[in-house]
């Protein structure tokens, strides 16, 4: 039979429907590719020739399988009885990629564990529900965040991070909470002195109403149970006087260091400085309008880049100019960033074993305290600070550099200042938004990485930890391209 025979145009044709009575059907005798829905597959199909070979599903599962360290998280199934869980490496490939394509909810994984060709792949056919996913994500998270550590090595066995100028700064995530659902100290005292007086008459009404009952129905009839109308005040009772406790808790910390600090300052022993802090303790209150959000408590209330107020945890980054990879990270729940700059420094040295050559941070890690460290870290490491002293307006021209001597009395914020005013410092300083910001934006956008599903600092912690390991491994697969990670065991 010939080629022509074999594929005979005929065959093919679309059947034409029946015309209507004087007219033409359009593409009545244009021939179209076979289409039969009903048809049966002659062999079993295979899942692996439904992904192309350089997919980064392949990319992901080639690293949970023969790179990554999963021993922290196979130890903790020591319990030999109960039904068998899901394969851990199956979880963590769906999570992986999930939080590296920006699909983070456990029930839209599920989904795609069956919609989506990819996650069925890398789930080889199996699809785990939501609530094992979910339960797997927060059981491990600690095991899960330690992968950024792991993705951070094999960047570097790359080549990908170099240490020569690092940058630092923070962005505001969402909480899972609303700030609807945040209420200041002074509201709480108010609505706590309504809602008690609300559940005394509620008490009261209920008592009359049993009183009433008992006499129609007998003292044997059983009506013990809370009206719906009290349960809600009685627990939303509970909820403002916990917060409340909270509060002034945390004032009395905050006043218990201060005069720690303070007595310490003075040299006083330590039967003065423990007076101190207690009468600190005893005399500390509240702020009328400190706020404390009843969905997640340890959220805070932050200014975010649209100029609003949300419900946000902190999120902090230090990246490497030469990839754009994420060396250090951490989470806070302060809005402010100048408590980070020193910490995630040496964070950066810890983790990847090198200290970096050159640190660019904004003005809100400017302090002369900080200036005062950065300063000694220099002389002790090497690693040189360019920290901005105050804010410039967008497109503003390059203030002219400076001339003659530093003056012998000038102040670590005087000497910053003008060592940015300097031609090498303003070029320098100049590359941090082009460093750093765009990581941000890339896991905002790719990731989706600016709300946080998990509730709580340290689960939030957790949670960016991995998105920070997933921006990392898209960048590590970016960069080793066709050759994949066989390159890396030759290097």
């Amino acid at each position: 039979m010939s080629g022509e025979e074999l594929f005979d145009g005929e065959a093919f044709r679309r059947p034409a429907p029946e015309p209507a009575t004087g007219e033409e059907v359009a593409g009545a005798d244009k021939t179209f590719r076979a289409f039969a829905p009903e048809q049966d597959l002659l062999l079993p199909p295979s899942l692996d020739e439904w992904l192309p070979g350089e997919h980064m599903a392949r990319f992901i599962a080639e690293l949970v399988d023969e790179h990554l360290d999963l021993s922290r998280i196979y130890a903790a199934y020591s319990e030999g009885r109960g039904a068998p869980p899901y394969d851990p490496r199956l979880m963590v490939r769906i999570l992986l990629y999930g939080y590296t394509t920006g699909v983070r909810s456990s029930r839209k994984l599920e989904s795609a564990c069956v919609d989506v060709v990819a996650f069925r792949w890398l789930a080889a056919g199996s699809a785990p529900d939501y609530r094992s996913i979910a339960r797997f994500r927060k059981r491990h998270l600690s095991a899960l965040g330690h992968l950024f550590l792991q993705a951070l090595a094999l960047c570097q066995a790359a080549g990908m991070v170099k240490l020569g100028r690092v940058a630092l700064d923070g962005t505001k995530v969402r909480a899972n909470a609303s700030r609807r659902k945040a209420m200041s100290y002074a509201r709480m005292s108010e609505r706590e002195k309504v809602l008690a007086q609300e559940v005394s008459e509620l008490l009261a009404e209920a008592e009359e109403i049993d009183k009433a009952e008992d006499a129609k129905y007998g003292k044997d009839r059983r009506g013990d149970e809370l009206p719906e109308e009290l349960r809600r005040r009685e627990t939303r009772l509970a909820k403002i006087r916990q917060a409340k406790a909270a509060l002034e808790e945390e004032a009395r910390q905050r006043a218990a260091a201060a005069a720690r600090e303070k007595a310490e300052q003075k040299g006083e022993d330590e039967q003065t400085t423990a007076q101190r802090v207690a009468a600190a303790e005893a005399k500390a209150t509240v702020r009328p309008k400190a706020q404390r959000n009843f969905t997640d408590p340890e959220s805070r209330i932050m200014k975010t880049s649209d100029g609003a107020f949300h419900q946000c945890f902190n999120a902090q980054a230090v990246v490497d100019e030469a990839h754009q990879v994420i060396v250090a990270t951490d989470v806070t729940d302060c809005a402010a960033d100048v408590a980070n700059l020193i910490p995630l420094t040496e964070q950066t040295a810890a983790n990847t074993g090198q200290t970096p050559g050159e640190v660019l941070a904004d003005a809100g890690y400017c302090s002369e305290d900080n200036l005062t460290q950065a300063t000694a870290l220099r002389a002790e490491t090497g690693t040189e600070f360019f920290i901005a002293t105050g804010r410039t307006k967008h497109n503003e021209p390059a203030p002219l550099a400076p001339r003659g001597p530093i003056p012998k009395n000038a102040t670590a914020k005087q000497r910053m200042a003008r060592t940015l005013k300097t031609k090498r410092g303003h070029a320098v300083y100049a590359r941090r938004k082009t460093i750093v910001e765009p990581v941000f934006g890339q896991m905002s956008t790719l990731q989706n990485a600016k709300q946080l599903l998990l509730r709580g600092l340290e689960a939030a912690r957790g949670e960016w930890l991995l998105l920070s390991a997933c921006h990392n491994l898209r960048k590590l697969y970016q960069h080793l391209g066709t050759g994949g990670l066989a390159t890396l065991q030759t290097t």
